[in-house]
């Protein structure tokens, strides 16, 4: 059998992968991540607040009922993280934030007058 030469490594198709990293340093992409975790987070907790039954309600009960309840769930939690957030999304953004110095929240300037 003869030697085949082995082809020179190709690179790895880029096609619809951004190489573009400068999102990534956004407060505001990283409030927005901590906003929609709170709604995941919170939906998850509702819904399984939802699940849990005391009584046996059959009367309503379908796949149908079910579809609807869940989109419901949904809406709440999304409706609860943005008015009346938990704060997990807050403390999530804090300690990701901690981790780059470029994400800290600007000082603010104190008074001429004020002791520090």
């Amino acid at each position: 059998m003869s030697d085949v030469p082995a082809l020179p490594p190709t690179p790895a198709p880029t096609t619809g992968i951004s190489v573009d990293t400068s999102r990534l340093q956004s407060r505001a992409n990283l409030d927005a991540a901590g906003k929609k975790f709170e709604a995941v987070f919170t939906g998850m907790m509702v819904k399984s607040m939802r699940t849990t039954h005391l009584v046996d309600d059959d009367l309503f009960g379908s796949k149908g009922m079910d579809t609807f309840k869940d989109m419901q769930t949904t809406q709440i939690a999304q409706n609860m993280a943005d008015h009346a957030p938990l704060g997990i999304g807050k403390a999530m953004t804090a300690f990701l934030a901690k981790s780059q110095a470029a994400l800290q929240p600007a000082a603010e300037p104190q008074a001429e007058g004020t002791p520090q």
